[in-house]
């Protein structure tokens, strides 16, 4: 069974590109093996990770329950959780969105504010969020490979 999992943290330290691109080279190297695909976006502000996870419902939940005890998050909170037929991300062992380069406005459209929080988002709203940039090419790298 597939599933899809949201979820938003604030990190441990400031995050800079160096940060992202660690995360973003880990994952790829060990999402190919577990049949995971997914979306990181990362926001300075605030230090905020979004990231969307997809695959099977354990190795999903497993990854999930590693990233809530890792030191490197804190502030962990499920968005949303579903049950899906398909992936939203299946050719991506892990994309990467730069919020910071994301027009106030579009996220204005899905946020109660132009800052982005996704704290106070809906994870319905923040998928719609993140199918925009999608659709709008702001997803700044796809997979990396």
């Amino acid at each position: 069974m597939l599933v899809r999992l949201l979820y938003a943290s604030r990190a441990a330290q400031e995050i800079d590109d160096a940060l992202v691109a660690k995360i973003l080279e880990d994952s790829r190297r060990h999402n190919l093996e577990r049949g995971i695909t997914g979306v990181l976006c990362a926001y300075s502000p605030g230090d905020v990770f979004v990231q969307v996870l997809e695959g099977s419902r354990e190795t999903v939940n497993a990854l999930y329950a590693s990233i809530v005890r890792d030191p490197r998050h804190r502030d962990v909170t499920l968005l949303d959780y579903a049950e899906i037929t398909e992936r939203r991300f299946a050719g991506w062992r892990m994309g990467s969105v730069n919020l910071n380069r994301v027009n106030q406005a579009t996220i204005l459209r899905f946020s109660e504010r132009a800052p982005l929080d996704p704290f106070t988002m809906s994870g319905r709203a923040f998928l719609a969020l993140l199918d925009e940039l999608v659709s709008s090419g702001a997803v700044a790298c796809r997979d990396g490979s």
